[in-house]
This record gives structure tokens, sequence and C-alpha cells, in this order.
């Protein structure tokens, strides 16, 4: 016989069985679990968050450096244009300078795209949290 027969032989039904104290006490219990796990989950995210703006910290660096190399590349040509009357040198000199620039600005984007408030939230949480808001609602409300 199973678990929860009574002594007339029928099936109780466990959650039946059990009175409102103890119903109460395992729902709290489980909204418990339920937030531990939330907060987990968020610790996870934003962890993950903060390695992608290191990364995008990173892109803002390469910039930088890259506007350095750029603008040394283009003073370099105007020295050139000064020093020089003929056009090979200084035109390669202009057309290096106004890729690196242009690289440059490519990844100042990125970079300050990928640390923007809302790149940062921990939205996959925010619905996790909102989802079980709603469970639990739709199961108190069913009762």
């Amino acid at each position: 016989m199973s678990d929860y027969s009574n002594d007339t032989g029928r099936v109780d039904d466990p959650v039946r069985s059990h009175n409102p104290a103890s119903l109460a006490s395992e729902a709290l219990r489980l909204s418990g679990e339920l937030v531990r796990k939330e907060v987990a989950l968020a610790k996870a995210e934003v962890s993950q968050n903060i390695q992608r703006a290191g990364v995008a910290i990173g892109f803002i660096a390469a910039a930088g450096v890259i506007a350095i190399v750029t603008i040394n590349v283009l003073v370099a040509a105007l020295v050139a244009a000064l020093a020089e009357t003929e056009l090979g040198p200084i035109w390669s000199a202009v057309i290096v300078g106004v890729v690196l620039a242009v690289l440059a600005y490519i990844l100042l984007r990125k970079g300050t795209n990928d640390l923007k408030p809302e790149a940062l939230m921990p939205s996959r949480t925010v619905q996790n949290v909102q989802r079980d808001a709603q469970t639990i609602k739709g199961a108190y409300n069913d009762k």
C-alpha cells in the first residue's frame, strides 16, 4: 500500500492531508529556495556583465592607443608635406592616418555601447523574477 493510505485502505491526497500551517511553511520554504536561486543567477549574470565591461574597457584603451598612433602618423604626414613637395609619401601617410582614425572610432563606439547601463542589466534575472511572481500569483489565485 501507498505511504498515503489511511486505515480504510483509501489513498489520501498528500496536499489535502496537510494543515494550512504546514502548507504555508512549505510555501515559505519553496519561496526561500526560489529567492536563493534567483540571487545566484543574478550574481552569475552580473559577474558575466562585469567581464564584458572589462573587455569593453579594453576596446576603449585600444582605441586610445590607436588614436595616439593616428595623431603621430598625421603629424608625420604634415611634416612630410612641409619637407617635400612630392605627393607620394604625403598621401601614403594621410591614407594610413585616416584608416587608423576610422578603426579607432569603430573600437570606441563598440566599447561605449558595451558599457551602457542597459547592456549591464541582469535582464535574464529580471525576466525570471517577473515570471516567478506571475506563477506564484496565479497559484494563489487558483486556490
